[in-house]
């Protein structure tokens, strides 16, 4: 089991310099957020700027943005973006992606599309022209959504044969479950769940973990991503909350301290306590 933590507010220096706690306190991935407007007056940064900010303050860690939605960027732009951020970071970048949030207004407010089907479509073209532009060699693509007239892209990213991805795998839809099979891991989900409740069990992980075995190669490395939150200041409680989930199948458990108190000040005090091992 692998541990991270979202830093859920600060400015640009701040949250880079509470990367670079995480990683002096043990944590394995350090992760943002991305949005474009949620909530009049809230404080939102872009997750690529602040995510080149982090890799400077950090060595080790993993990182990432939970979670970006290719539908509302373009995948060429993306892709260019992400294989810049993992020659900065020394191949250290994963892509946690997904359809997003429609309580977010850089899609409904700009005129980017609602309808969950296309949001979907353009998704799964989105991956397959990164991952085509991803490999240095040249690369065509003719989708309903996009269309890539041979385009070489140099360099690739650090890590071959592409920066890791994440899609979310919402359980038991076998559409959501098979996209993600196609990739590196899923972010755990359960249809009709939300980020902030995402009434996900270890029995739903248990589940997906079986589903992923019968469908994938054998021995083929995978992610089983959960997110939530364990309680401050007593490591057993929280390794309570954690072990179900690994013992269960999960690979990484990511601390998401969504709700307050989560200022930079207690986000600092929880990255110091740790990650919630299971031991």
């Amino acid at each position: 089991m692998r541990y991270g933590f979202i830093v859920t507010s600060g400015d640009p220096r701040t949250v880079a310099r509470l990367a670079g706690e995480a990683e002096e306190a043990g944590w394995d991935g350090v992760f943002y957020w991305d949005a474009i407007h949620v909530g009049e007056g809230m404080e939102i940064y872009d997750p690529w700027v602040v995510m080149a900010a982090m890799a400077m303050e950090t060595s080790r860690v993993r990182l990432g943005a939970m979670l970006t939605p290719p539908a509302r960027r373009r995948p060429w732009k993306l892709a260019r973006e992400a294989a810049t951020l993992d020659h900065l970071s020394g191949g250290r970048l994963v892509l946690p992606v997904g359809l997003g949030a429609l309580d977010d207004g850089g899609f409904g407010k700009v005129g980017e599309p609602t309808d969950r089907k296309v949001r979907a479509g353009r998704l799964d073209e989105s991956l397959e022209i990164m991952t085509g532009l991803w490999s240095g060699e040249p690369f065509s693509f003719e989708g309903e959504h996009y269309r890539v007239e041979g385009m070489t892209f140099r360099p690739p990213p650090v890590q071959r044969p592409r920066v890791p991805i994440w899609p979310v795998g919402a359980w038991p839809s076998r559409k959501s479950m098979n996209r993600a099979l196609r990739y590196d891991g899923l972010l755990a989900a359960k249809t009709g769940g939300s980020a902030n409740d995402p009434g996900l069990t270890p029995q739903d992980v248990r589940a997906m973990k079986a589903y992923v075995e019968e469908h994938r190669p054998q021995g083929a490395p995978f992610d089983i991503v959960c997110e939530g939150e364990t309680p401050p200041d007593d490591p057993e409680r929280a390794a309570s909350v954690v072990r179900p989930f690994a013992e269960a199948g999960a690979t990484w458990w990511i601390e998401a301290p969504w709700s307050p108190p989560n200022e930079p000040e207690d986000l600092s005090r929880r990255i110091a306590e740790g990650p919630p091992r299971v031991t």
